[in-house]
């Protein structure tokens, strides 16, 4: 492992049992991600961050914020994830609120170790894998891990979102 992101620590500091790969950090499409660590585009997973405006969570005012993790070769349907987290609708945050917001760039965002927690959900076909992929919060790196650890790591739950 040539190099330790903060998603490895956290893990390693839960004494959670997880694997890591590397890929060309050049590459920006999730199918050819999968495709470069040998993987199924099934088994690997994006994490896309969303907004929902004055939502049930938020008092009836402000925006609150909610985290989809997706096989890479799928898309997130909003209608989907709008139900899942109990809201009337749901959008991506822009791009350049990424950052800010989580920690993260595109194309390194985690569900683990976020600036602060947001309610998240896993696709639910996650179940059907003893392992999947998920960015280890750097482009260029993965991590190999249980959906059950991680989503009792991250207090996710699962969800039909494609």
């Amino acid at each position: 492992m040539a190099q330790t992101t903060n998603v490895m620590r956290l893990l390693t500091a839960a004494s959670l049992p997880f694997g890591t790969r590397s890929y060309d950090p050049s590459i920006t499409d999730g199918t050819l991600v999968a495709e470069a660590l040998g993987e199924n585009p099934e088994q690997v997973f994006k994490t896309l961050v969303t907004e929902a405006d004055g939502g049930a969570g938020t008092g009836g005012h402000g925006s609150v914020h909610f985290v989809f993790v997706v096989p890479v070769n799928c898309t997130l349907d909003l209608k989907k994830a709008a139900k899942a987290a109990g809201v009337k609708s749901i959008q991506m945050i822009k791009q350049k609120e990424l950052l800010p917001l989580t920690g993260y760039i595109h194309g390194g965002c985690s569900p683990i170790g976020m600036k602060k927690p947001f309610k998240t959900f896993i696709e639910e076909s996650a179940t059907l894998y003893d392992s999947i992929f998920v960015s280890a919060g750097q482009v260029g790196h993965q991590i190999e891990i249980g959906p059950q650890i991680l989503k009792e790591y991250v207090s996710a739950d699962f969800a039909d979102l494609v």
